[in-house]
């Protein structure tokens, strides 16, 4: 319950009602809610992903205790669905703008390590027609570039399933960090590029 609370303080601090509006401004949604609106859909998100709830039914008793506004678990999920996933995106990469490593790279201390992974998420096949995957199975595929040092995540590429981790892998190097990843990301062209630069 404690951490839970700290890290409310901590987003909103961060991520102001400000910043919800103007993304959501950008996007050409306009959101009517009086009490429930976009910013308590992602205080709502993010416990649910802290606490693992099982669903949004469950969810609205533990919301409750971990002092969220009591709401309808119907309103919770009518507000998930009509709210774009492009303003939680946005949001994340406005966060991670927010706490950058500026200041040590001008000190000129030495760099960090940036590990780079990805993982697919695979569901049924109906579920996400435009992702198949294998099979009967779809999926999508996170792409992330992590800081070691800060144990923050720096980028983040979201993909189908079946895309290459290459391709992908050189939109997430960084020449402020040192990059750790497996093979999947090699490439001997790609060495001689860093040889050169």
């Amino acid at each position: 319950m404690k951490n839970s609370s700290t890290l409310t303080r901590l987003v909103q601090t961060l991520l102001t009602e400000e910043d919800v509006t103007e993304i959501l401004q950008a996007l050409d949604y306009k959101d009517t809610a009086t009490k429930f609106t976009a910013s308590q859909l992602l205080l709502f998100f993010m416990h649910s992903a802290l606490g693992q709830w099982d669903s949004y039914r469950s969810g609205i008793g533990k919301a409750v205790k971990s002092g969220l506004m009591p709401v309808y678990y119907s309103t919770f999920s009518s507000k998930a669905g009509e709210v774009p996933y492009e303003l939680f995106k946005q949001l994340f990469h406005r966060l991670l703008s927010k706490c950058n490593r500026v200041t040590k790279r001008h000190l000129g201390i030495p760099k960090n390590l940036l590990l780079v992974d990805s993982t697919t998420i695979t569901v049924g096949k109906t579920r996400l027609p435009w992702a198949l995957f294998h099979g009967e199975r779809a999926g999508i595929k996170l792409h992330m570039a992590l800081s070691a040092g800060t144990e923050q995540p720096v980028q983040v590429i979201e993909t189908i399933g079946s895309a290459h981790d290459g391709p992908i892998g050189e939109q997430l190097a960084n020449k402020d960090y040192i990059l750790v990843n497996d093979r999947a990301y090699g490439k001997i062209k790609r060495f001689d590029q860093y040889v050169r630069e």
